[in-house]
């Protein structure tokens, strides 16, 4: 199922997007031994520490991409999300430039209550935008669409990389 978007794209990026929605999953031969950062991940998100939130979020997403084969992505944690009356922003992938490296960018804060996001909110998030780092880097798709190819991928990697007990308690 194409989202609503699709109908107005060209037909090259309708097949980006098609290409895109047919892949549903990223495949991790190392997923248990990530179990530890995401641990840690939540432990600096339960302190509502900003150093250690960046640190363990760099240190997650730097396997990832090596487990991945895909050129480093640098994570950048925030502290409040940016808002305007489009709503909240929570996440912006920055794709690499003139041999820069590619930035992902999440916050760590609510907008509007300042509230600490939950965990698997933020890894979630970290998650979305490390989906886009893929999708350009990885799968070389020209454009990194939403579709749920996308969406099937980003929770393909959660599951494989936060253990059982913490995917519905944290």
């Amino acid at each position: 199922m194409a989202f609503a978007y699709y109908k107005r794209l060209s037909r090259h990026r309708q097949a980006i997007y098609r290409h895109s929605a047919a892949i549903e999953s990223v495949r991790l031969t190392d997923a248990q031994e990530l179990f530890p950062l995401t641990d840690n991940l939540a432990s600096a998100l339960a302190d509502e520490d900003q150093t250690a939130i960046s640190r363990a979020s760099n240190h997650l997403i730097t396997k990832l991409c090596q487990s991945l084969k895909a050129p480093p992505a640098r994570v950048k944690v925030l502290a409040r999300r940016p808002s305007d009356d489009w709503g909240e922003l929570h996440g912006l992938y920055e794709p690499a430039e003139r041999g820069q490296t590619a930035k992902i960018t999440v916050w760590m804060r609510t907008a509007q209550k300042k509230k600490v996001v939950a965990f698997r909110t933020f890894l979630r998030t970290l998650l979305h935008e490390f989906c886009h780092h893929l999708d350009y880097e990885v799968l070389a798709l020209e454009e990194s669409f939403h579709t749920e190819g996308f969406y099937k991928r980003e929770s393909s990697l959660f599951h494989q990389i936060v253990r059982e007990s913490a995917q519905k308690t944290k």
